[in-house]
């Protein structure tokens, strides 16, 4: 860059700097600020023992590495100054080689053929048997997502209590996540535009379409933008479940409504923009819809019908959602390979979950091991012992 003549030193740099920040961001502010949190605490760790940060001149930077993630295990380095569990301490030792390597050195948890390093992997695996297993929330069952539509719409509505209920509704049917149909994160939020209807073959349009052929609507898409594990431009659909309030169809339709009624009454054009995870207060005030009030209903409404679930509310939160529409899927005989296109998950960890928890599942396998007997062919026996196999 010596050579380079003032000014294209300059946009060069502005270019840089404008491409690290994008970069930063990649994901959302909070992610992006929680690098930042590991990254200064490995930099004050490494001011105290008089190293340079990225471990420029250090032959072996392992050891550095795997003290620092001890510390932070037991919390002399965690940001609350509390012990954190294995997954914090792998994150935050992540944050620091991805660091290292964005700066153009070598990732400092990578051996010669570019694998985390055997020290490394195996403190972090000695660190998951110490933590206590994953508390998870309980799946919500459809019950729990009629009661609250029911109490929403006949028993006490209102207008933030109907959209509530018509996210909670989506959320279920679409087994989606927190950030995904509240507000939450506004980057990863479904917006209006995000919403695709169809009467019949024939897709409609948000803005122009009538309000007869929006209600009648007989199937809805959601594309998938900016939410996690979602390939842009992937849309998952559904069709009418039949039922007049507890159906992914109707509760879109019912929030595009809601939102439609309120452009009309201002005179203003159709904002694809907005949220779906949105209502009108009574101060005509657009207010987004949050993971609290979601967990907040779902745990009021699961208290009322306790007796029949056997569900405690403090076990279920708006994360209970995307649990509990696939378990309602694989309780209702749906494959396997389709519950995880519609969920977006890549592994099989939550199928396994699933099938441990879904009591119509587990109450027939005994009954169907006691009528699987079978018997080998002639010399088609199995060792008892496969190291014996050849013995």
């Amino acid at each position: 860059m010596a050579l380079m003549p003032t000014a294209t030193i300059d946009e060069f740099k502005l270019d840089f700097c404008a491409l690290q920040e994008k970069m930063r961001f990649r994901v959302d502010a909070a992610y992006a600020a929680r690098k930042d949190t590991h990254w200064r605490v490995w930099h004050d760790f490494c001011v105290s023992h008089a190293l340079d940060p990225c471990l420029h001149g250090i032959e072996d930077p392992v050891p550095f590495l795997q003290i620092f993630g001890v510390r932070y295990r037991d919390g002399r380095l965690a940001p609350r100054g509390k012990p954190v569990a294995v997954g914090t301490v792998a994150d935050a030792i992540r944050s620091i080689g991805q660091e290292i390597a964005r700066m153009g050195s070598k990732d400092p948890r990578h051996n010669h053929v570019g694998h985390i390093d055997f020290r490394l992997s195996s403190q972090l695996r000695a660190y998951k048997k110490e933590d206590p297993p994953p508390k998870r929330v309980d799946p919500v069952p459809i019950s729990l997502v009629i009661q609250v539509l029911k109490y929403a719409y006949h028993q006490n509505p209102s207008a933030e209590r109907q959209a509530i209920a018509n996210m909670l509704c989506v959320a279920f049917y679409y087994c989606l996540r927190p950030c995904e149909y509240t507000s939450e994160n506004p980057i990863k939020a479904f917006a209006l535009d995000d919403v695709i209807l169809f009467l019949g073959r024939r897709r409609l349009n948000n803005a122009l379409a009538s309000d007869a052929e929006i209600c009648a609507a007989t199937a809805v898409h959601l594309v998938f933008t900016t939410q996690k594990n979602g390939d842009k431009g992937e849309a998952i659909a559904h069709a009418r479940s039949g039922d007049p309030y507890c159906c992914p169809v109707t509760a879109v339709v019912r929030q595009l409504m809601l939102h439609r009624r309120e452009f009309r009454r201002r005179n203003t054009p159709f904002n694809g923009a907005i949220k779906l995870a949105s209502y009108y207060n009574r101060h005509n005030v657009c207010v987004p819809i949050k993971p609290k009030q979601i967990t907040d209903t779902l745990r009021w409404n699961a208290g009322v019908l306790q007796h029949v679930t056997g569900i405690s509310p403090a076990n279920i939160s708006a994360r209970s959602l995307r649990a509990g529409g696939a378990m309602a899927l694989l309780v209702g005989g749906c494959d396997a390979n389709i519950i995880k296109l519609l969920a977006r998950w890549r592994s099989d960890s939550m199928m396994r979950y699933l099938h441990q928890r879904a009591t119509p599942i587990a109450q027939k396998l005994a009954a169907s091991m006691f009528q699987s007997d079978y018997s080998f062919l002639p010399d088609a026996g199995v060792p008892a012992d496969p190291d014996q196999a050849d013995l």
